[in-house]
Order: C-alpha cells, then sequence, then structure tokens
C-alpha cells in the first residue's frame, strides 16, 4: 500500500492547544496507543517545535482562533477532537457544533457552567450521531469513576459527598488568559444561585451553597490530612448524573480551607459580580509568574461517601500517582475506545460511558 493511502486510513485526532501542557501530555499518551495525533494552535512556530519535542510522528494545523478551529474541523471531519482551551464555557459548544455530525468530540472542562449547557445538547448530538465526553479531566474523571464503583448494584442512593486531592507539579510561567477567565468568569447561565455562589444538588436541583462551605477534614489512606471545602466543579454534575442521588456536594482541597479564608472568599466572589474589577482581577490574573513547585504528595485522591435512605454508607478512594498525568491519559484512553466504535451517541462523563474500568486502566486503584 502506498504510504498515502496508508494516511488515508489512519485515524485523525486533533488536540485543540496542542502546544499547552495538557495537550502535550495527552499527545505522548495518544503515541503510547499507536494512535497519531495532530496538533491544532495559532502559531506554526510553536506547533513545530511542540510537535519535534514529542516521541513520535505528530501532524500540525494552524488556527488563530476558536472559529478558525471550528471551520478547520467542518471542512477536513477529523475523527475526534479534543479541546483543552479555557474557558471552555466560551469555547466548548462552538466546538461541539462543529464537531456535528462526524466527528467525536472531548474535553477536559471541569466546570458547572460547561457541563449543564453540553447536557441542553443532548437530543442534538444523539440525533447527529457522535459521542460527545466532557470532564475528561482529574476531578469529574476521578470522582465520577469512584461514584459509579460504589453504586455498583446498589438502588439509588440520597446523598453523595465526593471530594478531589490534587498531586500534581507546578511549571514555572505567566497563568495565562484563559486559565485566568475560567477563574474569574464564576457560573454564567447556571441556575440555582447567584453566579459568584457556591451550588449543591438538594431535591435533585441545583441549588445555593456558601463557597467554600462545608469543609470536611479527611484523614487520607497514605496518613496524611487534609481540608476539603465545598466548591462547584464539573464533578458536582458528573456525580449526581452517574448517582442519581437527590442530595450532593462535590468539595476539592484546592479552594483555601482556613476559617478566615472561607469568610473572604464568598466576599471575593461578590466583587467578581462587578464586570469592571472583574475585567481588572483577569488581566492581573493572566500576568502572574507562576513559581514551579513540586508534587505536595506522592499520590493524587478522588474520596467519595454514598448514603442510602436506610442509613447505610459506602466508603471509597480512588488513588492515582500525578494529577497531570491522569488527565492527559484520560483523553487518550478515550480516544482510544471512541476509535474501536465503543461510543454511544450523546452527551457524557467518562465513568458513566465506559464503566469505572476506565480510571483503573488509566493507573488508577480503587480502595473501597
Amino acid at each position: 500500500m502506498s504510504s498515502l493511502g496508508w494516511e488515508m486510513l489512519m485515524p485523525e485526532v486533533w488536540i485543540l492547544g496542542g502546544t499547552g501542557r495538557s495537550g502535550r501530555v495527552i499527545a505522548t499518551e495518544l503515541l503510547r496507543r499507536n494512535i497519531t495525533p495532530t496538533l491544532v494552535g495559532r502559531d506554526a512556530v510553536r506547533l513545530r517545535k511542540a510537535a519535534e519535542k514529542l516521541p513520535g510522528e505528530v501532524r500540525t494545523v494552524v488556527a488563530e482562533s476558536v472559529d478558525a478551529s471550528a471551520t478547520q474541523i467542518r471542512r477536513r471531519t477529523p475523527d475526534v477532537v479534543i479541546n483543552t482551551i479555557g474557558p471552555f464555557v466560551t469555547t466548548a459548544e462552538p466546538i461541539v457544533r462543529a464537531c456535528l455530525p462526524a466527528t467525536h468530540y472531548i474535553d477536559l472542562a471541569n466546570d458547572v457552567a460547561t457541563a449543564t449547557r453540553l447536557l441542553l445538547l443532548q437530543d442534538e448530538v444523539r440525533a447527529a450521531g457522535p459521542t460527545v465526553v466532557t470532564g475528561s479531566g482529574f476531578g469529574a474523571t476521578a470522582t465520577e469513576s469512584l461514584v459509579v464503583k460504589l453504586c455498583e448494584n446498589h438502588p439509588t442512593p440520597q446523598h453523595v459527598r465526593v471530594d478531589m486531592i490534587p498531586s500534581l507539579e507546578i511549571e514555572a510561567g505567566p497563568l495565562g488568559e484563559a486559565l485566568a477567565a475560567s477563574m474569574t468568569e464564576g457560573l454564567p447561565g447556571v441556575p440555582g444561585g447567584r453566579r459568584f455562589g457556591g451550588r449543591r444538588y438538594s431535591d435533585g436541583r441545583l441549588s445555593p451553597m456558601r463557597l467554600g462551605g462545608e469543609p470536611r477534614t479527611l484523614s487520607l489512606p497514605d496518613g496524611s490530612r487534609v481540608t476539603s471545602v465545598g466548591v462547584p466543579l464539573g464533578e458536582l454534575v458528573a456525580a449526581q448524573r452517574a448517582s442519581g442521588a437527590p442530595s450532593v456536594v462535590s468539595g476539592s482541597t484546592e479552594l483555601p480551607s482556613s476559617p478566615i479564608m472561607r469568610a473572604i472568599v464568598p466576599l471575593a466572589a461578590q466583587l467578581m459580580a462587578i464586570k469592571p474589577l472583574r475585567t481588572f482581577a483577569t488581566r492581573r490574573l493572566a500576568a502572574v509568574e507562576i513559581k514551579p513547585r513540586p508534587r505536595p504528595r506522592e499520590h493524587s485522591w478522588a474520596h467519595a461517601v454514598v448514603e442510602w435512605a436506610d442509613g447505610s454508607t459506602r466508603t471509597g478512594w480512588l488513588r492515582i500517582e500525578d494529577a497531570q498525568t491522569f488527565t492527559g491519559t484520560v483523553p487518550a484512553e478515550v480516544t482510544r475506545r471512541l476509535l474501536a466504535g465503543e461510543g454511544r451517541p450523546g452527551v457524557h462523563f467518562p465513568a458513566a460511558l465506559f464503566g469505572p474500568s476506565l480510571a483503573e486502566d488509566c493507573g488508577g486503584t480503587y480502595l473501597v
């Protein structure tokens, strides 16, 4: 067979934002699965340099904006698109629409706004036929996988609490506009409370919760102790959909947990509702130079407690080596399964689609 004929048969897997750290990790994991990635970005020089550092053949496509990426997707119809470009509440929906009807979509979104918006496209995506998988990073995938594991062969629980405890190395460099905007935009268009307030599920619906509320001190299986506080992240939606529980709370160790900071965080969130302050904060945050930091502990963890109406409970942990590596491994493994025909039409979170074995295949270990 000619090389041209072979290239025509090879699946096309595009990584939007392919020059960033997440994109590079995903590309490496795809190559380990004998899948040739295509890095998509704004700068041809940066794309070439990123491709040269990867351990295998890599293609590149230049697209100067999200709209340009969407145009390229419609024109060239790759098999799978992996979106790593934040803020996802802005980028996810136009990219998903560009993927219909022929291209599967995966993203790393971990916010309530993106999850709820994509779920509104459920009927449209099912009718078109591809698979949309959101929340394919550490937080949503790890906690959702644990909830699915704990709820196996059990009736619908009454209450679920999930907590994510990531451990990852921080690279030096500016925070960047996309991440800064993700931090300052709050929960646009999300029902159940203020844009810059917390959320939980009550009676099966999103409802208000104090941002940084419901602190919980956890004793990790390795003997260390951490404090997790309530944060409305994508795992809140993933856990509710995975369990069907009417009452769900999600927490994280990444928000300051001291009593003083828990008092300040809601006030700071209220200030973000003032648009000029939000714009100013976004610009300043984007320019902040992040200092390098080693991983704070050997493992990353997901924790979940599932409670039933009769008072019975199940508690579990999911142990993961490095949160950043897991965030690269999950999209690569989801891609492999989609290319193997294991997807289903519609909008899904990873574990609800593929079951708790997905996390194990990505290096996770359950302690139930």
